[in-house]
């Protein structure tokens, strides 16, 4: 609508003229910025600034005029069509609420089981309110499952009320026909039907299983994709190529255990491993070369593996998740193989090439595990009690059933029936002692020593054996370690202590002196002297007075030793004596 009309030529074509004195032809600007935003406005002119013959109308004016219905010009508008009715046999068609349950049957018949849990699924039929109730099919079960109720509409109480969707919902107890079943779940369809009736349903909540039917299922048969290893590769390569390694079991730890050595083959053909025993002269152990048989090792077994029989069945790889391989084998730490515990100490050298070239280990070490010997304890006797010889109370302390001290048979040999007579007096304070005179028998053959006194008529003294043969120890010994008296102890002026009684050599015979020249290097140059010094003086020439009487001694002490089984078995007789010089 135009607020100022102008009457004029119609704007037709061929009444329309062209200002030729026009010559401005811009358009007025629309956009503007305003405190940094930008504005839009409507133009106040037009092309050329020629002024708009319009109603200049607000937005708002403008959007009433676009939303006014057209009432005045096209009239009232009629009346739409009212929808067609869909009945509700058609509306629900083939759409069902589907509700996943259980019920509980108890057992009485049977010891392996007392209840019995049973799954089944609740169909609800929106078309007529009907319900079904369907088990499924367990396999082996022995029950007669499938359709439990038939379709129709179930009685929900006694005054003739039935079961409608409204009534069910996840978690809750329904009775049919004397049976409560438990909803749990529904499917997805079910769910967003309820909830788009305004129905809040309960979480859902876990299927109940069946103990007895869990107990009789049976795991799953895993199939395992082969590797793409080529075995035949592998022993054609690595054909009678052996790692060796040495090996050593410490079990000291236990009772009656000990280290043994063995010899671990690792074959690279086939990854097999063989254990080889390594035994030593006169161990005591039967000559069996193996420990154990070539076979693959497990590292690693699976957890439900620790029950299997692997006494009587082979391990498969089903029951081991790892083997063991070739750079499980390293020198210098422990590997553990069926319950033994290895310590790998060295290995040949092709296996150090292999492992130089196969891992880069150029390193390996050679162990030294030989154990030193412990260093022997000294065995202490106790001390001595005083009864019988040292060596003869010694022998209760090595065995448990003593025995005679041994005796060197060859120096028995050599020196039997070969004695070293000597003539001593007695060193004694008492003034009757001075007269008395004894003769000393020492035995070569046992380094034993008798002493026998010559009777003398009218002295007081009883002679006979003053000593029986025996070991005479030193005085100035020790009890523990004991040192007797020997030939080069004996010689012209020697003092011998006997228990307490000292004697002193005043004389000896000529085979003392024979025997110490023969065995010079056992006395000492002055004892040697002393002998030969006092020979030389007893055969110069003496009064006869004093031979007679020196000869008459002898034949008294010839005569009382004749009675002495020790004396009388020497080879000398003190009848054949030299005449010994009287002191």
């Amino acid at each position: 609508m135009m607020s100022n009309p102008e009457h004029g030529l119609p704007f037709l074509p061929g009444t329309s003229f062209t200002d030729s004195t026009k010559t401005a032809f811009h358009r007025s600007q629309t956009l503007n910025y305003r405190h940094g935003y930008a504005m839009a406005r409507r133009p106040t002119v037009g092309i050329g600034g020629d002024r708009l013959q319009v109603n200049q109308l607000s937005q708002a004016d403008l959007d009433e005029l676009a939303n006014k219905a057209p009432l005045l010009t096209y009239g009232e508008p009629k009346p739409a069509a009212p929808p067609n009715f869909i009945p509700a046999h058609v509306a629900f068609d083939k759409k069902v609420l589907r509700f996943d349950a259980y019920f509980q049957e108890d057992v009485s018949m049977s010891t392996e089981e007392h209840y019995r849990i049973r799954q089944v699924n609740i169909y609800y039929f929106l078309e007529d309110d009907s319900m079904s109730v369907m088990e499924p099919t367990v396999e082996n079960s022995g029950i007669l499952q499938g359709k439990l109720i038939k379709r129709q509409r179930l009685p929900k109480n006694d005054r003739g009320d039935h079961y409608h969707w409204k009534d069910l919902n996840r978690g809750i107890n329904i009775t049919i026909y004397g049976k409560t079943f438990h909803i749990v779940e529904c499917d997805r369809f079910t769910q967003e039907f309820l909830e788009s009736q305004g129905i809040e349903l309960n979480p859902p909540e876990k299927m109940a299983l069946d103990p007895y039917t869990e107990l009789r299922k049976q795991p799953l048969h895993q199939y395992v994709t082969p590797s793409d290893f080529d075995q035949l590769k592998q022993f054609l390569t690595f054909d009678k190529q052996v790692l060796r390694f040495y090996a050593i079991w410490d079990d000291t730890d236990s009772m009656f255990g000990e280290c043994r050595n063995y010899i671990i083959h690792y074959y690279l053909m086939d990854d097999t491993v063989e254990i080889r025993e390594v035994h030593e002269r006169n161990n005591g152990r039967d000559p069996f070369p193996l420990l154990m048989n070539r076979q693959r090792m497990p590292k690693v077994l699976v957890a439900n593996a620790e029950n299997f029989p692997q006494c009587v069945l082979e391990i498969s790889d089903q029951e081991v998740s790892e083997w063991y391989t070739a750079k499980d084998f390293i020198v210098g730490k422990p590997l553990t193989i069926l319950g033994r515990t290895f310590f790998i100490y060295d290995c040949d050298p092709f296996t150090r090439r292999y492992y130089k070239e196969k891992f880069g280990i150029s390193d390996l070490p050679r162990i030294d595990v030989g154990k030193k010997e412990p260093p022997r304890i000294k065995q202490e006797l106790p001390p001595y009690n005083g009864f019988g010889p040292v060596e003869d109370s010694a022998q209760n302390c090595f065995a448990l059933v003593p025995k005679a001290p041994k005796k060197d048979v060859i120096k028995m040999l050599m020196n039997d029936n070969k004695v070293l007579r000597y003539l001593a007096s007695l060193e004694s304070p008492y003034p009757e002692d001075k007269d008395r005179r004894f003769v000393f028998s020492y035995f070569l053959a046992t380094d034993m020593i008798s002493i026998f006194e010559p009777p003398v008529r009218n002295s007081g003294i009883i002679g006979g054996k003053f000593l029986g043969r025996t070991k005479v120890v030193k005085p100035h010994s020790s009890v523990e370690n004991p040192v007797y008296y020997g030939p080069s102890d004996f010689f012209i002026g020697a003092v011998i202590e006997v228990f307490g009684h000292r004697f002193i050599i005043r004389d000896t015979d000529n085979y003392v002196l024979k025997y110490m020249e023969s065995n010079a290097a056992q006395y000492s140059p002055e004892a040697l002297l002393s002998i030969q010094n006092h020979i030389r003086k007893r055969e110069a020439p003496a009064p006869e007075l004093e031979k007679l009487a020196f000869t008459k001694f002898l034949w008294l002490c010839s005569e009382s030793h004749s009675k002495d089984s020790s004396i009388s078995t020497s080879t000398v007789a003190f009848s054949s004596l030299t005449p010994l010089c009287w002191v």
